[in-house]
């Protein structure tokens, strides 16, 4: 070993001084602030106080009988799920409808994608008029076609908030998934499609068992963005229903913030966050793992 390091030891020295810069950005944008994390969930501080006082596991504790917190994660749950299943589904078959590059082709490409890249913040406030009870665009839509009787406040109803913003984040991210699953699909060997429809394979089945083994790489990249960005879900949520009404839009990233900068309890909003992140990293392990144990 200490023959090969001298042979080589100029090669690696030279390499680790290229992995530097991005060590150094990595500890200090991601480690520093999650050991940071951990030590403000063992205190009470509410930010201003120039000492924190240590609780030891008293916001976990507290955490087990916060009634809100699990409402949200079920929100969370219904985010990720119905989000991811949507966004996925549809993402595929916008992918598959532009894969022969039909006149037009940028165009589409363009359009899809286009919301991708808007701020969250001009979709939010788009969307936020187009549920408008009084001149927004899908209520005028509704009377248009007599079902004036299904009009309402979208984003004011409990009942119908929360499924009203997945719907403008479903819109805003399918963008990506698009682009994704088009450049996998030039992949894709069409002479097993083929081979398929000469064996009497339908469409479905087609797709089924041939396709989609072939995209099952952009399927497990796709699955995992979609799911942690859905526990990580904030931005819209925040600038069109900031978690109301009555808490119906509540997910764990606004019930974190509220907590941690808006009620002062640091401490506690420290808490949530890393619980936040361990979902967003069991789930990412869980999904991969699973796509893996598939193949296999």
């Amino acid at each position: 070993m200490t023959r090969r390091w001298g042979r080589h030891g100029g090669i690696y020295l030279l390499g680790y001084l290229f992995l530097l810069p991005a060590a150094a950005v990595y500890l200090v944008f991601v480690l520093y602030p999650l050991a940071r994390s951990v030590q403000l969930s063992l205190t009470d501080w509410d930010g201003a106080r120039p000492v924190a006082t240590f609780v030891g596991l008293a916001n976990y504790a507290r955490l087990l009988h916060d009634g809100l917190f699990w409402r949200a994660l079920g929100h969370n749950f219904v985010w990720v799920g119905l989000g991811s299943a949507v966004a996925l589904t549809l993402s595929l078959l916008l992918a598959l409808l532009v894969w022969n590059k039909p006149q037009g082709f940028t165009v589409f490409r363009t359009v899809y994608f286009m919301p991708q890249i808007l701020p969250a913040v001009i979709v939010g406030i788009v969307w936020s008029w187009i549920y408008h009870p009084t001149f927004g665009i899908l209520n005028r839509g509704l009377d248009a076609l007599g079902l004036h009787t299904w009009a309402k406040g979208w984003l004011g109803d409990p009942g119908t908030a929360l499924y009203a913003v997945l719907a403008a984040s479903i819109w805003a991210t399918v963008g990506l998934a698009f682009v994704l699953f088009s450049a996998a699909l030039q992949g894709v060997d069409t002479e097993l499609l083929d081979a398929a429809q000469v064996d009497g394979a339908n469409t479905w089945q087609r797709v089924r068992h041939v396709l989609v083994p072939q995209l099952a790489n952009a399927v497990t990249l796709v699955a995992v963005l979609l799911l942690v960005h859905g526990f990580q879900a904030f931005d819209h949520v925040w600038i069109m229903t900031r978690g109301g009404p009555d808490d119906s839009t509540q997910l764990l990233a606004t019930y974190t913030y509220q907590k941690a900068f808006m009620d002062n309890e640091v401490g506690y909003g420290s808490t949530l966050s890393l619980v936040l992140t361990a979902i967003c990293l069991a789930t990412a392990v869980i999904t991969v793992r699973a796509r893996e144990r598939e193949r296999a």
